[in-house]
């Protein structure tokens, strides 16, 4: 133990020179300091955090996906301050070791381009909102509902239920059909009937019963008109407004609804139909 006790450590000076009262006692207060520190730090970051969260929660017009943003980048810096604390405490300079961070992360900024190029697309995302959470969006001909939004990726949900994960550089840099910002859609359909038909009645028959449907609006003035003039058919473009969250459903039932009621009205639909001819050798 006395040889253990004598043995050199750094520039002359033994353990035993080192171990003394003095010295023992500014560790293990240097020790406690940090400790409390570290303890306050958990703390209050933990309570900024969730307070700036419940904020988002508790306000309806506000982003749930901002504030979970904002909380977590408070929480990240008040323990980053808590560790420079710690560090000072132990009489460590942390303004060389500030100055090293940043080289370091200079280098590793340049190795992971295509991350970092996420991180601040995802940036872009949270602070400007083009999508939120719940939204149904098309991505890059990539379609779902929007199920979260971080600092690197987005994750969707497809019509299937399948999983769909975009990268934000992907989203922020390619066109966003948000089909969830405004409360109504415009369906429209295209219909064809005969050349001997009566156009004026095929129109009213089309125009009426999408109109008894309890879904279509009246205003804005739906829309029906003759648009082309097929290699078999005449072809009716039809127009009209509804909530946005009965459009699926409400263009497929009005589809089904009109061939009937053409069918009822005896309004003939016509179809491609090949002629072969046989000839007798």
């Amino acid at each position: 133990m006395e040889d253990l006790l004598n043995t050199e450590v750094w520039n002359g000076k033994s353990v035993a020179d080192y171990l003394t009262l003095d010295m023992i006692v500014s560790v293990v207060g240097s020790l406690a300091s940090a400790i409390v520190i570290l303890v306050i730090a958990l703390v209050v970051s933990g309570w900024a955090s969730r307070r700036i969260r419940t904020i988002g929660e508790t306000h309806a017009k506000l982003d749930d996906t901002l504030f979970n943003f904002l909380s977590n980048i408070a929480r990240y810096v008040i323990m980053a301050f808590a560790i420079l604390f710690v560090l000072n405490t132990f009489g460590i300079q942390t303004t060389s070791m500030v100055a090293a961070i940043g080289a370091a992360g200079l280098a590793i900024g340049l190795a992971l381009q295509g991350t970092l190029s996420n991180v601040a697309a995802g940036v872009m995302l949270i602070l400007f909102r083009p999508i939120k959470v719940g939204d149904f969006v098309e991505i890059n001909d990539k379609s779902g509902t929007v199920k979260d939004v971080t600092l690197n990726y987005v994750e969707m949900a497809s019509l299937s239920n399948t999983q769909v994960i975009v990268p934000n550089s992907e989203v922020w840099g390619n066109t966003i059909v948000n089909y969830s910002v405004y409360p109504t859609r415009r369906a429209e359909w295209t219909f064809g009937v005969g050349y001997g038909v009566n156009l004026a009645k095929a129109e009213e028959v089309i125009l009426s019963t999408i109109m008894a449907d309890d879904r279509a609006h009246a205003d804005p003035e739906p829309f029906i008109q003759v648009t082309n003039l097929g290699g078999s058919s005449v072809d009716f473009l039809v127009r009209v407004w509804c909530d946005r969250t009965e459009y699926f459903a409400f263009k497929a039932d009005m589809t089904r609804k009109v061939k009937e009621a053409l069918d009822e009205a005896d309004i003939n639909i016509p179809f491609p139909t090949r002629t072969i001819i046989a000839e007798s050798s």
